[in-house]
């Protein structure tokens, strides 16, 4: 009987201790007030497309691939895209390049071209430049075309 009673006191005491610290890291004041902040979900850089989505670029120095992944606007859900591709002009050290990010089908998630949230391409010089200011030129999300989206890689968008 005695240990029942200090079961429950340890119990109860955890209990109004906040039971294991949840909501004490990083972040957590601005979650308990509501203040949420967007984060690329791969590290990569946030385009804002409009109010709703967003792209996040991330690229591969090894390989010299570019991948586009389409996001909601808090960048926690992948949203499908009827884009074939995505065309970005981006200018490194005066000279314009044209990155071409072809749909990727996935067939684990039923993602197929015209019906995809990831983009990708892949070039020699982005190998070696991890900075250069880009113009996304369109996509096609649910209907609403996004054209002329300027960027700064890696910044993103508005801190050109």
């Amino acid at each position: 009987m005695k240990t029942l009673k200090v079961l429950v006191l340890l119990l109860a005491s955890f209990l109004l201790s906040g039971g294991c610290n949840r909501g004490t890291g990083p972040g957590a004041a601005e979650e308990k007030i509501g203040i949420h902040k967007d984060v690329p979900p791969h590290g990569g850089t946030p385009v804002a497309l409009g109010d709703d989505y967003n792209i996040e670029l991330v690229r591969d120095p090894e390989t010299g691939t570019l991948s586009g992944y389409v996001l909601d606007d808090e960048m926690e859900d992948f949203i499908r895209s009827s884009s074939p591709s995505i065309t970005i002009l981006a200018t490194v050290s005066g000279n314009t390049q044209t990155l071409v990010l072809e749909a990727v089908a996935n067939l684990a998630t039923g993602e197929s071209a015209g019906n995809t949230s990831l983009f990708q391409t892949q070039a020699d010089w982005l190998k070696t430049t991890g900075n250069f200011d880009g113009v996304l030129q369109e996509i096609n999300i649910r209907g609403t075309k996004f054209a002329e989206v300027k960027f700064n890689f890696p910044k993103g968008t508005g801190e050109e």
